[in-house]
């Protein structure tokens, strides 16, 4: 194989990109499919406080995300982190991990959300349905990566583009939602509906891993760090406006959707959007703003897309991974192999049911990444007190915690079958790990050469 050659990556993303980033990964078309989903699961409108709960997890992760991100710089987020915070005692094991997690759970994310978003055009046209919607998703795929063979400037431009399109979105369902809001139907509660029992405990839990679902993508731009301006400016403030302004976003814009429809109703809607605009305006603005909707769920994937096209280039470039995935496009600047992968895995897994094997890998990535980083982060500040550190977590460590304990109860609430499944892929992971650091001789074939730093 002929030598790789290098090539740097262009800094050209600001703190609008990077913020625009963040909120168009986080909205998507999840809200507009789940709100039916976390309605049914907890069986009234009492679904909001898994919202609230998901709401205090994703703030205080924020706060865990800003300031890794602005104490250990470096294209590929997690994988950083997770190197620099465990090296001493696990060599690269866990930010393997999170790598090897990420191959499965990465492109089968960003593949729902291309499905979902076939889907929700159903509700123009009906005939897509079963194979006609993995064939066309398939296509989609292709697409994102054709658009993102680009600069990452040209990138950051469409994902701003996107954002505002999401923003109008989301807008114009807030205001017809408080046009048509009844409190009787917002306030309607089931008889008995709260009773703090095990099924309440599990039932929130459920509604809460939907959530977070909704609320995952406000740490979007981390993946990123070579291609952004002032990282250290612009990491912190792009994390915690996008988590605030999208949990405000969707606090009103669930409740207001609650507040519309009874919740009988709204559990068994699968374009609950469309179904509400139709209701009130006619067919055609319902089509108007499903085609908003897809584009929408489109901002999301194309973020997605950009950010976890970096991962594989982050742990090749590390010696961790195929070295072909670190080659740099010679003229554009962007790792282009490590689209390809990425881009192609996505593609594949938009051509399969999607809902059970994104539980298991998302229930290994929670182990691995979320409370890997929460723990990373108290190890950082104990062994290296003196990092610099642009951002610094606010009342330290009280968001740790409940950012700990929020995702431990979602792990919990995944499910045997799925934490099961998830668990498995990480034994396989790093029985590979194993065969790899043998090859290479790192750790654990040889002395730990962190271990006096």
């Amino acid at each position: 194989m002929a030598e790789i050659k290098h090539y740097h990556l262009d800094r050209s993303l600001g703190f609008l990109h990077a913020t625009a980033s963040n909120m168009a990964t986080m909205v998507g078309i999840g809200p507009f499919i789940t709100i039916p989903l976390i309605v049914a699961t907890m069986g009234g409108p009492q679904a909001m406080l898994g919202w609230a709960v998901g709401a205090i997890i994703a703030i205080s992760d924020g706060q865990v995300w800003a300031e890794l991100s602005t104490a250990l710089p470096g294209e590929g987020g997690s994988y950083i982190y997770l190197r620099e915070a465990y090296k001493r005692y696990f060599g690269k094991l866990i930010a393997f991990l999170f790598i090897w997690s990420f191959l499965l759970s990465g492109p089968f994310e960003i593949a729902s959300g291309i499905v979902g978003m076939m889907e929700y055009l159903s509700f123009i046209w009906p005939w897509l349905t079963g194979i006609n919607i993995r064939l066309i998703a398939f296509a989609a795929g292709l697409i994102t990566i054709i658009l993102h063979y680009n600069k990452i400037k040209f990138v950051g431009v469409i994902t701003v583009i996107l954002w505002a399109v999401m923003l109008v979105t989301v807008g114009l369902t807030i205001v017809v939602g408080i046009i048509h809001f009844k409190p009787e139907v917002a306030f309607d509660f089931p008889k008995g509906w709260f009773s703090f029992s095990w099924g309440f405990v599990m039932g929130l839990g459920s509604a809460t891993l939907i959530a977070m679902y909704d609320l995952m993508g406000y740490y979007n731009i981390c993946y990123v760090e070579e291609e952004v301006k002032n990282p250290g400016y612009v990491f912190p403030r792009a994390i915690i406006w996008s988590v605030i302004g999208v949990t405000i976003l969707y606090a009103v814009m669930n409740f207001s959707i609650i507040g519309v429809l009874p919740w009988h109703e709204v559990a068994k809607s699968h374009h609950i959007v469309s179904d509400i605009f139709n209701d009130y305006y006619g067919r055609l603005s319902a089509i108007i703003i499903t085609l908003l909707v897809a584009v929408t769920a489109y901002g999301s994937i194309y973020a997605l897309m950009m950010s976890y096209s970096r991962l594989p280039f982050a742990a090749a470039r590390d010696g961790f991974f195929f070295g072909w995935l670190k080659a740099v496009h010679p003229k554009k600047h962007f790792p282009h192999y490590s689209l390809l992968l990425v881009g192609g895995i996505t593609c594949v897994a938009s051509l399969f049911n999607l809902d059970f094997i994104i539980a298991a890998t998302l229930s290994s990535r929670i182990l691995i990444q979320f409370l890997g980083q929460i723990i990373g982060l108290t190890i950082l500040r104990k062994n290296d007190p003196n990092m610099k550190r642009p951002f610094k977590m606010w009342l330290y460590p009280i968001p740790s915690i409940v950012a700990f304990i929020g995702f431990s109860y979602i792990f919990i609430s995944s499910g045997i079958e799925a934490i099961s499944l998830g668990l498995a892929w990480l034994v396989v992971g790093i029985v590979f790990f194993l065969f790899w650091a043998k090859k290479t001789h790192e750790w654990p074939f040889r002395v730990n050469q962190f271990a006096s730093k």
